[in-house]
This record gives structure tokens, C-alpha cells and sequence, in this order.
């Protein structure tokens, strides 16, 4: 029985998380009211209250949900990546970047950086915070991995070259999310030629 409704729990949850993504992206944000939301979840609206105390919540929700479905699919890179330093490091920013867009928008994005800036010391501006940190260290552990396949030197800060590589790509998504005109691709290039100095300069 406790499982059962704890499935429950899980269904009603990714349908809230789901219906708000897909109106947030058709509607717009600041339109979107949480009833709408609820009717087209198939919940009462005080079962999304149970679970989220506004808006703000439920768009770091996306934000969360987005996040570990990138993280997942990094891990498979960092399991059998490409054998060449900086075609790996393309591969999982890649995945970052071209992921970031299914479940959210632009705008999507700019409210949830406007939200967790102004209260970073709340839960959403917490959670925020730690998807941003987890990302990071999945980078370093990337490069860890080439170093053990002696694609990188050994001897460099795995973790402080990771943390740059996601850090700068987070600086650039940030560019990206404010201008309406720019492409995935024009990022991906952007951030591809940045990164190139610096794996070319640890790569063995």
C-alpha cells in the first residue's frame, strides 16, 4: 500500500511538473495561472499548493527535472567518451546546451535566473544553486576520466578545470538566454572556440 501511494505521489507530480512546462512554454510565464495548471494536470489546485508554494517553485522544478536528465545522459559520455580530449569536452557541454531548450524556453530560463538571483537564500534559490554545482562536478569528473585514459595530463586540477569549462558555459547560456536571436549552434561554436585553448594547453 505504501508503495502504491507513493507512485502515486510520483504520477501526480511529473503530471504538475509536465502540464506547467508545456503551458509555460505556450502561454508564457507571467500569463499562466497555477489553476490552469491544475485542470490540466487533473489535480485540485490544493494539491499542487501541497507541493509547491508558487510559481517560482514549480519553474525550478522544470529547472531540476531538466537538469537530471542531463545529468544522466553526461554520465553515458563520461562512461565510453569520445577519445579525443577536446571532442569530449564538446560532447557533454553539447548535451548540456542542447538539452536545455526541450522542457524550457528562454524565457522560462530568465524567469527562473531572475527568481533564484533575487531570492538565492530560498529553497528554489537553493536547489538552483545545487543543479548548478552538480553540473560542475560532473565536468571535472569528465575530465578526471581523461586523464585515467591519458588524454589529459595528470597532473593538472581536474576539479578546477572542470569548474571552469561549466562555469564559462553558464556564463554563455546566460548571453544566450537574454538574446531572443541567438541559435544552439552560434553558442555551441562560441563555446566550442573558448574552450579549445584551454583543453588543447592540458591535453596530452
Amino acid at each position: 500500500m505504501a508503495g502504491l501511494r507513493a507512485k502515486n505521489k510520483a504520477d501526480r507530480h511529473q503530471r504538475i511538473v509536465e502540464a506547467a512546462a508545456r503551458l509555460f512554454r505556450t502561454q508564457g510565464y507571467d500569463t499562466v495561472k497555477m489553476e490552469a495548471i491544475a485542470a490540466a494536470a487533473e489535480v485540485s489546485i490544493g494539491t499542487i499548493y501541497n507541493y509547491y508554494k508558487n510559481k517560482g517553485d514549480l519553474l525550478v522544478a522544470i529547472v531540476s527535472m531538466e537538469v537530471h536528465e542531463v545529468l544522466a545522459a553526461g554520465e553515458r559520455v563520461i562512461a565510453d567518451p569520445p577519445r579525443h580530449a577536446e571532442k569530449a569536452v564538446a560532447k557533454l557541454i553539447a548535451n548540456y546546451i542542447e538539452h536545455a531548450l526541450v522542457y524550457l524556453s528562454k524565457e522560462m530560463w530568465r524567469q527562473a535566473m531572475a527568481i533564484t538571483t533575487q531570492q538565492p537564500d530560498s529553497p528554489s534559490g537553493v536547489a538552483y544553486n545545487e543543479l548548478d554545482e552538480a553540473l560542475a562536478r560532473q565536468t571535472a569528473k569528465l575530465i578526471r576520466k581523461l586523464q585515467t585514459l591519458g588524454l589529459m595530463q595528470v597532473g593538472v586540477d581536474a576539479q578546477a578545470i572542470g569548474e571552469m569549462i561549466f562555469n564559462n558555459t553558464n556564463m554563455m547560456f546566460t548571453i544566450f538566454v537574454k538574446q531572443e536571436a541567438m541559435s544552439v549552434a552560434t553558442l555551441l561554436a562560441r563555446i566550442r572556440r573558448q574552450n579549445r585553448t584551454l583543453v588543447q594547453a592540458i591535453a596530452a
